[in-house]
């Protein structure tokens, strides 16, 4: 085990520490989005990882009653697919038929090809006479469109036991938006009772204990597939979606786990090998032939969406001056190739970075190295500052730097990560000691979990205490490129996408542990073209 901080004690710490013309007609607007379904489609429809010419369809199917997620039981079957350009498919532009059983846990996964561009389309399966809900998705944007603008919904972190998916309701019920990109932690591999809301269970998990094996990780899957609030985000527009450290376990890195133990749960190759593969059935994603996550997608001349795999590839957490060492890394030396060259060679006006894990530093009570000069380098401070979560990017300084300086050796602007994990609510300059805190080289945004335990829920307060309160103020008072910070609130954050500008508005939940909670607008804030400034925004007029 290695000397690090979890993210739990992290945030326990932090308390106590104180073209419209183009996508308009895309927009998925119209129909209600669909409930939880059952029968055969008991665990609904959803589509992603949208292409000019086509996307991605996911369900699953259960065929009899003995056919549960993993039961490894059940007939083969075979499902239809339509596709149409109208909600009463009166216009069917698409369809076909494949066989699916219990190798692949009966879900069904179709990647559509010869649809127009930029166009909504509803979708749906059938199987012995009956149909599946509709869904709703569209396709992206020539990239050579001139698109004038592009709305996001962005989540992360969902924690079944920590309350309800108001958030995702609250996301499908908009009707505006154009994608959602989901930025890890889709779901939780703990026993229940072991990370829940503040110390009480909300709702149990299936199965009841810590989730491990194949058969394990498709029956939790299928939970979450089971939630209404989830099932109409998925059923109202397409996801892209990365994974981070909880579709296998607490911390990982390329070699193992914080919570993972080899003597009594096995080798971890072989749990990773089991996550991975009830991930690929179950959610509405494309890898590669290596079964690799991290991709690029483009939607027109306005934005590229690059999303990064920081799981798979990275070197074990260290602590103390080891996170500067060059040898280790967050994203692997090939995807960071990948990183570069795209960002440098992106023909559209925003480049953005579907990145599970805050790049921006993150010092507390303390200057950073280059600011303290010989003195820190003799006491051993890291180069960016004392390192308070080195799970994030500032357990891999090198990383960070390597990128930084390439994006401003190459002259790279209009870069916004966009980032989950951390349970709470920032907006970032991102700096190293080559920028300094006048320069920023990019901007980043970080939206809140949709459920999972933050600041207040640690210490057991309402949201918005004093010691919430006075820890935000001192993460930005150490951190000035850290324009903003709220610890506590559960929610989702909109991105809007234009020309001119990037702006992220927060909403948070006004109760997660209720079903049906309603949502407030927070904050927003922008980045305008051309600089990677931050600045605030009033509330968006409704």
């Amino acid at each position: 085990m290695t000397n690090t901080i979890d993210r739990r004690t992290l945030l326990r710490l932090a308390g106590a520490s104180a073209g419209t013309a183009v996508l308009a007609g895309a927009t998925l607007a119209g129909a209600a989005p669909a409930g939880a379904a059952g029968g055969a489609f008991r665990h609904g429809v959803a589509s992603g990882d949208p292409l000019p010419d086509g996307v991605l369809l996911w369900t699953r199917l259960t065929p009899t009653d003995e056919a549960q997620p993993g039961s490894g039981v059940g007939p083969e079957a075979e499902v239809t697919w339509q596709v149409a350009a109208d909600p009463d498919f009166v216009t069917v532009t698409a369809q076909g038929a494949l066989t699916t059983g219990p190798a692949r846990d009966h879900t069904v996964k179709v990647a559509v090809t010869g649809l127009a561009p930029a166009t909504t389309w509803w979708y749906r399966f059938g199987y012995a006479g009956a149909w599946s809900a509709t869904g709703r998705t569209m396709t992206a944007p020539p990239a050579d469109a001139d698109i004038d603008r592009l709305r996001l919904g962005v989540v992360s972190c969902a924690n079944w036991e920590a309350g309800y998916f108001s958030a995702y309701r609250n996301l499908a019920d908009r009707g505006d938006l154009n994608l959602v990109v989901h930025l890890g932690d889709y779901l939780y591999e703990y026993g229940t009772g072991e990370f829940d809301a503040g110390g009480s269970v909300v709702r149990p998990v299936l199965p009841a204990h810590e989730v491990l094996t194949l058969a394990d990780y498709r029956i939790r899957h299928a939970l979450y597939k089971t939630d209404p609030d989830l099932q109409a985000l998925h059923a109202s527009v397409p996801w892209v979606i990365t994974w981070d450290d909880h579709e296998v376990a607490n911390d990982q890195w390329s070699g193992g786990a914080e919570n993972h133990t080899p003597a009594t749960e096995g080798a971890f190759a072989d749990r990773v090998a089991a996550a991975r593969q009830a991930y690929a059935e179950w959610m509405p994603v494309r890898t590669g032939a290596d079964g690799a996550i991290y991709r690029r997608l483009r939607f027109g001349r306005l934005a590229e969406l690059s999303m990064l795999d920081l799981r798979s590839y990275r070197s074990q957490q260290a602590s103390g001056s080891a996170v500067d060492d060059p040898a280790r890394t967050i994203t692997g030396d090939a995807q960071m190739s990948w990183l570069k060259s795209g960002l440098a060679a992106s023909t559209a006006r925003w480049k953005l970075v579907g990145n599970p894990v805050m790049i921006a530093r993150v010092d507390l009570a303390t200057l950073p190295a280059w600011l303290l000069g010989p003195i820190g380098r003799l006491l051993g401070v890291p180069e960016n500052g004392v390192v308070l979560n080195p799970d994030q990017w500032d357990g891999y300084n090198a990383d960070r730097n390597e990128l930084v300086d390439h994006l401003r050796a190459t002259g790279t602007r209009d870069v916004v990560f966009l980032t989950g994990d951390i349970h709470t609510s920032w907006a970032n300059e991102v700096t190293t000691r080559a920028t300094g805190t006048s320069d920023p080289a990019a901007a980043e945004f970080v939206v809140p979990s949709v459920t999972s335990d933050n600041v207040n829920d640690f210490l057991g307060l309402r949201e918005g205490n004093a010691l919430s309160v006075l820890g935000a103020d001192l993460l930005r008072a150490t951190n000035t490129h850290v324009r903003w910070t709220e610890l506590d609130g559960h929610g989702y954050g909109v991105l809007e996408v234009t020309r001119q500008r990037c702006r992220m508005d927060w909403y948070h939940l006004a109760d997660r542990t209720r079903p049906g909670s309603a949502s407030r607008w927070v904050a927003g804030w922008s980045v305008a073209a051309g600089s990677s400034t931050l600045r605030r925004e009033t509330a968006p007029q409704a």
